[in-house]
């Protein structure tokens, strides 16, 4: 999500927007009640009549059953927390679609398109790095969820079960940390569209009260009904938010691109159209960037457990992962096309790069001024309310481990999704610079990616051991290290803002800012090298130390440090597969899933 953006602090960008604030709210509760209405639907208050199944309101489980062969309850705290086994292949696909693609957007990817001295393959780049995690939890989803066990809800469960506390201890902190600043980046990004399409200046501090407004009306819509429906509800939310973003996005494409004040030669887009060193440096610094910190976001992994079964897992984000594609590649070209509308006033700063798509639409009639909104508006709340979820998950499973009632479980739940909007509201009112501290968790998330992940080796490989909790803890640390080597090695004593000169941050941690630039926050040689050494001296380390570790303390090394409430080795699977299903899916999961029901039937036979 990291982009640069210049300063604009002492400018207000004048457009073609008068929509005014009463519409504009209007726009903003219709949509937000809207989604409010579905997640009730799916929590069953209206009931589960055929229509509401037929339509997709209602999720239920398809393949998860007790030893019993009895159909998994959907009145529980785990149902809620997780939607276990109940989303299809289609829901899977737009749910990660939504949840991906947030109101940042509308200006991340125009905003490298519009450079031209990135244009193109930081274009691609952007899309593919957005697309990645997708294609990564593909292939491996299935043995992390065999690893973890079919009553997870999320990587830090992973942390516990292969690992220990201290791993699950890290993955928590990493992934709360990362979530709690996308949720800021979210309510920040809705809260500055608003002004601008209503012609509020948002770098004034006397419009900080409507901003504000904005950004709790999202929070606060967004907690209530995730707190109705839990991850069900967000599920359901995600498919009408993803086909409403279809729609309409096509529908502007098609506008936007055929109004006379957008028509383009070869010629004037031949000046936005260009293939460059800068922008190649910037996509591999971003693919490398997105893919470590994404790693860490659980919104992607809660669709892991929520898919029915591994095929539908595996189809769902294969196709979530081209449609990311396409929207980002979308953006991305609009960019273009704004620049090379009118190049000159770009390059002189009378127009930003990251409000390229607003110039674009801006020669366009209020009406669809209005469809931008509720276009921004539901993809702001697809992604707030995943996050939200996601958060939660972090400690999920421990309520149901230690065996807190499901009404208990549920209003813990209900209570910290509180206190974490509470701050993420205040931090969005504040207009912080949402980009510096995306790309700190982006680093911070690459020390302990390899660590973390590397864990899927189960067992020692020639001379690569399986790595150990000490190895792992150790591996996280020698990135951070790396980080701090590197920024000694540069020189760099303080972090300051390229553009305005502040000083964000001084002494040898002030390197994770990456101030490295004036062009791009994530462009230029010197970042793209620390985002490639970081996770592999992360990687190479945790290997060695675990080496080490079995050396010196043995098969003890590869036990957990803490034995504090450590869950069996191998946790209980469902039936994920169906009997019929089973030579057709091929996958690992499948066969266990079928053995483990089998043995219970033997059991109790």
């Amino acid at each position: 999500v990291a982009c640069c953006c210049p300063n604009t602090s002492t400018h207000s960008p004048t457009m073609g927007y008068d929509i005014s604030t009463g519409a504009a709210y209007a726009v903003l509760y219709t949509v937000l009640s809207l989604f409010t209405v579905l997640a009730i639907l799916s929590a069953g208050y209206c009931g589960k009549g055929p229509m509401l199944k037929k339509l997709g309101c209602i999720l239920l489980p398809k393949a998860a059953v007790d030893e019993d062969g009895e159909e998994v309850a959907t009145d529980t705290a785990d149902f809620f927390l997780a939607a276990r086994n109940s989303a299809s292949a289609k829901t899977i696909a737009l749910s990660f679609f939504a949840s991906s693609m947030g109101a940042w957007v509308v200006y991340a990817p125009t905003e490298l398109g519009a450079n031209p001295e990135l244009s193109w393959i930081a274009v691609i780049g952007y899309a593919v790095a957005s697309a990645s995690p997708a294609v990564l939890v593909f292939f491996i989803g299935p043995p992390l969820r065999k690893i973890t066990g079919e009553k997870a809800f999320s990587t830090t469960d992973f942390g516990l079960v292969r690992y220990g506390r201290l791993i699950q201890l890290c993955i928590a902190v990493m992934s709360v940390f990362y979530m709690f600043i996308y949720m800021v980046a979210e309510l920040t990004a809705i809260s500055n569209i608003f002004g601008l399409v209503c012609n509020v200046n948002t770098f004034d501090t006397t419009t900080i009260n409507y901003t504000t407004s904005i950004a709790v009306s999202v929070a606060v819509f967004t907690w209530f009904y995730t707190s109705i429906a839990g991850l069900p509800g967000s599920l359901v939310t995600d498919k009408f938010q993803a086909w409403l973003m279809f729609i309409l996005i096509f529908i502007l494409l098609l506008v936007a691109c055929t109004n006379p004040a957008n028509q383009l030669t070869k010629e004037e887009f031949a000046v936005a159209s260009n293939w460059t060193g800068d922008g190649a440096m910037a996509a591999v610094t971003l693919i490398i960037a997105v893919l470590c910190a994404e790693m860490f976001n659980q919104a992607t992994w809660q669709r892991v457990w929520a898919a029915k079964d591994v095929p539908a897992m595996r189809k769902g984000f294969a196709w979530g992962s081209f449609s990311v594609f396409l929207l980002m590649m979308f953006f991305g070209i609009m960019g273009m096309i704004a620049f090379a509308l009118d190049p000159e006033n770009y390059l002189i700063y009378n127009k930003f790069y990251y409000l390229a798509f607003f110039d674009l639409l801006a020669p366009l009639s209020q009406f669809w001024h209005i469809v931008v909104l509720i276009v921004c508006t539901a993809l702001a709340a697809s992604t707030v309310d995943s996050v939200q979820t996601a958060i939660a998950s972090c400690v999920s499973s421990d309520f149901i481990r230690y065996g807190v009632p499901d009404k208990w479980a549920t209003f813990i739940t209900r209570v910290l999704l509180i206190v974490i909007n509470v701050p993420a509201v205040i931090m969005s009112s504040k207009r912080f610079d949402v980009l510096g501290l995306f790309l700190v968790a982006d680093l911070v998330c690459a020390t302990a990616v390899l660590p973390v992940f590397l864990g899927l080796i189960t067992k020692d490989i020639g001379a690569i051991p399986a790595p150990t909790e000490l190895g792992a803890f150790l591996g996280i640390w020698s990135g951070i290290v790396a980080v701090l080597v590197n920024g000694k090695v540069l020189g760099f004593t303080e972090a300051v803002n390229p553009i305005t000169g502040e000083v964000i941050a001084t002494g040898p941690w002030s390197y994770f800012w990456l101030t490295n630039s004036t062009q791009c926050a994530l462009c230029g040689s010197t970042t793209m090298v620390t985002f490639i050494i970081t996770p592999l001296v992360a990687g190479f380390f945790t290997l060695f130390f675990s080496k080490i570790d079995i050396r010196l303390r043995g098969e003890r090394a590869r036990k957990p440090i803490f034995l504090m409430a450590q869950p069996e080795e191998e946790a209980k699977n469902y039936n994920l597969v169906a009997k019929d299903e089973q030579e057709e899916d091929g996958s690992v999961i499948g066969d266990i899933a079928m053995e483990e029901t089998n043995k219970s039937k033997d059991e109790v036979a």
